[in-house]
């Protein structure tokens, strides 16, 4: 049994904080779908239309996040939330490279509700999952990389025992969450606060979990965290 853990810290700080969650076995990430590809161009050509002549950090599903990350103590303009930076690449441009199925899918939905959404690959790194102050001790590779980088301690991240997955909460994930054409058990975080994206994010998490059955073959799990129900056990 694996478990999500949101730790007390990060909903004292946040009360109304909210994951919507995915988890997904026997996924099929071989190949290429021509039914994603033509969601994930669709998607953005319709944010890219709902966006122009606007300021995308001005947007509220974007703005919540830039909120959240000024009380944190982050600038928001260097370290911006994956969704601020999707968003703004959108705008300029409306496509995204194709990655993989499941990149892309996450990608496209991600575009549809305007919320950061994360996939990560069970298997590369096994074992309970936690959005936790960092610790001295832990270590985060990049994309791309092999050597880790240094992390802030006391910053929000994902993490599984002393390897973290994604930094400063929903800025950038690194090689112990990557999703390759040969990922098969994955795990779907999209984040959310009440009152602004916890909607988005339901609905998000049900049309994910559909898409993958759908185009990956995948049997699926859904859960919902929040303060009152701070663990999902799978």
């Amino acid at each position: 049994m694996t478990k999500f853990v949101v730790a007390q810290e990060v909903f004292d700080l946040f009360p109304t904080v909210c994951f919507g969650v995915v988890v997904a076995e026997g996924v099929d990430n071989q190949g290429e779908s021509q039914e994603i590809t033509g969601l994930l161009q669709v998607q953005a050509k319709a944010l890219n239309a709902e966006l122009a002549g606007t300021d995308a950090r001005q947007h509220p599903h974007v703005l919540v996040w830039r909120e959240a990350f000024q009380k944190l103590g982050l600038n928001p303009n260097k370290f911006p939330s994956s969704i601020e930076a999707l968003a703004k690449r959108t705008a300029k441009k409306p496509e995204l490279p194709v990655i993989n199925k499941v990149v892309d899918l996450v990608n496209a939905l991600s575009l549809k509700y305007i919320l950061p959404m994360g996939a990560h690959d069970l298997d590369i790194l096994p074992g309970d999952i936690e959005v936790r102050p960092a610790k001295r001790d832990d270590v985060f590779i990049p994309f791309g990389a092999t050597d880790p980088e240094a992390v802030d301690e006391g910053e929000l991240v994902y993490a599984t025992g002393n390897q973290v997955r994604t930094r400063k909460w929903v800025w950038r994930q690194g090689e112990k969450a990557k999703v390759l054409p040969t990922s098969t058990h994955l795990f779907f975080p999209i984040d959310a606060f009440y009152g602004v994206t916890d909607q988005a994010a339901r609905a998000a998490r049900s049309e994910l979990a559909t898409l993958l059955e759908r185009f990956c073959g995948a049997r699926t799990q859904e859960f919902w965290v929040d303060k009152d129900n701070p663990v999902a056990e799978f």
